[in-house]
């Protein structure tokens, strides 16, 4: 029975990081930003690099500094970086 036991917790503990890094996802302000789309975006003190392939949605305001986004990741390669109502960014002080 204990050796089930370690088996189970081992394999548990394997995947732990793999979920948590599998959800990078995250909301915060545009500190700063390159003059165009592609290049580091500092968001939420989180440097970020956006490439030509990461997708700018702006149905909730422009990619202004200050405005507050969803960044959304995959694998550490930015997906899509979408503008929010600013109170998803306050909620997460």
């Amino acid at each position: 029975m204990k050796r089930h036991m370690f088996m189970l917790m081992s394999a548990l503990m394997l995947a732990l990081p793999t979920a948590a890094h599998a959800d990078d996802d995250f909301y915060g302000k545009i500190e700063s930003r390159p003059d165009g789309k592609v290049g580091q975006w500092m968001i939420g003190g989180k440097a970020v690099n956006a490439t030509a392939e990461t997708e700018l949605d702006e149905d909730n305001g422009v990619h202004n500094v200050g405005a507050c986004v969803e960044v959304e990741m995959d694998d550490g390669v930015v997906e899509e970086i979408e503008t929010e109502n600013m109170k998803k960014c306050e909620a997460r002080r």
